[in-house]
């Protein structure tokens, strides 16, 4: 009997399993000391592939495509005394397989981002198995880079075609939440999930990035995992360049070709044969457009805005009026106080509940008054988002969004990626979601009112930009 599409669906989700009795905390940095110590033990002897293919092996084998593409793992080990008991308690939550794998098989980066765990380990494992001279099978109907097949092309492939039967169902996100930054342990959706929420796209452009620099120049897996999660202390870790970094490697036509290719196997392997009934060449080809199309736009071309959740922010007082968007216009400010940039999750969240704290308890506004907050990390942070009025420029709260950046600007100008994040990346994506109109006008505080806000610096910057007036 050939699998329903929902037994396809919790087949390919990322690995989880039921809570763990430890109580490491779900955090990178737990996952970076697991791999150091199974190393260190020499534990993952007959594992090809090392701690990733040890990882698959516990966790199951892994997706159809993974098992047809990495091929059969060997045997799990009973045990594996490398690790204490909290270890081996985390590291079975995140990769027995199960329904609800995209809140189980997650973890908290420093640059607060949240990877799934799975499609990051497949792309290291394609990258080892090369490295070891094992061959990687590549025989598919249609040319096929493993890398990405492990990692992206088959969860973003089956997420479409679950869609095309079901339109209700989502085919990408949502983002989720942590119950505590510093001690993460529940992670919890905010949304439907589908089979490529933004924690499994995190993880499968980390599982890209890390195969091909594993590649290039081998190096233990724990020095890889704090290069690509850590950086250097006091910067931007390049974990939070992942999007610009991906894109880089992977234009828009290697990606469809990627997803097509993955579901050219799909259609062959008896486990989601059914997925294709009814479908011919040129509706499966529209699939893999549409799905690469889709995920270059949320993921790789615009960019990550952090939730409130993710910065602690208290909740609204009263009740918040609403935006009608399309708006016209965007109003770029400075922060002044903090007047230095913040370039971490730690500094930047600090920054947010400060910002919070003084438009409510000493200007006694509802909510943080900007819309967005724009960090020097490579992150926006979401203030009262998109649908809620701001208290950002008098006066025209109600025309556009208030655009704000950490920092006193009145010197020197925010950092180069910081005014691309939204001149290039957030102003065009907010157009193409509907949120802005394609003619919308940029203008700086001090012009709607008396001010010196956004600073002479940052001022004589968006001066240049599309829409300024």
């Amino acid at each position: 009997m050939l699998p329903t599409r929902m037994q396809c669906l919790a087949l390919l989700l990322s690995l989880c399993t039921q809570p763990a009795t430890g109580r490491l905390p779900r955090h990178v940095d737990s996952l970076v000391k697991i791999v150091e110590a199974l190393e260190a033990a020499n534990a993952t002897e007959g594992f090809a592939g090392g701690v990733p293919e040890l990882a698959r092996a516990l966790g199951g084998g892994g997706t159809p495509l993974r098992c047809a593409v990495l091929g059969a793992t060997p045997a799990a080990p009973p045990a594996l005394p490398a690790l204490d008991p909290e270890q081996q308690a985390l590291l079975t939550e995140l990769l027995q397989p199960g329904v609800e794998a995209t809140e189980r098989g997650v973890l908290l980066a420093p640059d607060g981002s949240t990877v799934a765990v799975a499609p990051l380990l497949a792309g290291i494992e394609v990258a080892l198995k090369r490295a070891t001279g094992t061959p990687v099978p590549t025989a598919a109907p249609a040319p096929m880079d493993p890398l990405y097949a492990v990692t992206v092309a088959e969860a973003l492939g089956t997420s479409y075609l679950l869609a095309r039967a079901n339109s209700s169902w989502a085919t990408l996100g949502p983002d989720g939440c942590w119950d505590d930054v510093e001690d993460p342990e529940v992670f919890t959706l905010m949304g439907p999930p589908s089979p490529v929420p933004d924690a499994f796209a995190n993880g499968a452009l980390d599982g890209v990035l890390l195969g091909a620099r594993l590649a290039e120049a081998p190096m233990p897996l724990t020095a890889l995992l704090q290069e690509h999660y850590y950086g250097v202390t006091g910067g931007r870790a390049p974990s939070s360049f992942r999007r610009r970094d991906f894109s880089a490697r992977t234009g828009p036509r290697k990606l469809e070709e990627e997803v097509a290719a993955a579901l050219s196997l799909l259609r062959v392997l008896p486990a989601t044969r059914s997925l294709f009934e009814d479908m011919g060449d040129e509706e499966v080809a529209a699939v893999a457009r549409q799905a690469a199309r889709d995920f270059a736009d949320a993921y790789v071309e615009c960019p990550a805005v952090l939730p409130r959740c993710m910065w602690g922010a208290r909740p609204y007082r009263g009740t918040p009026s609403t935006l009608t968007p399309p708006l016209p216009f965007v109003y770029i400010h400075h922060t002044y106080e903090p007047g230095a940039p913040c370039r971490t999750f730690a500094t930047c969240t600090r920054a947010m509940r400060a910002m919070q704290r003084f438009h409510q308890d000493t200007r006694g506004w509802d909510d943080i008054g900007y819309s967005f907050v724009v960090g020097s990390d490579g992150y926006l942070y979401e203030g009262r988002g998109w649908h809620w009025v701001g208290a950002h420029t008098r006066g025209y709260n109600r025309q556009g969004y208030g655009v704000g950046y950490v920092g006193d600007y009145t010197a020197s100008p925010p950092d180069a990626d910081a005014l691309a994040l939204v001149r290039d990346a957030f102003l065009p994506c907010a157009v193409r979601a509907g949120r802005l109109r394609r003619n919308y006008t940029v203008r700086g505080h001090r012009q709607m009112g008396r001010t010196d806000c956004p600073g002479d610096s940052l001022f004589r910057e968006i001066e240049t930009w599309r829409g300024f007036q």
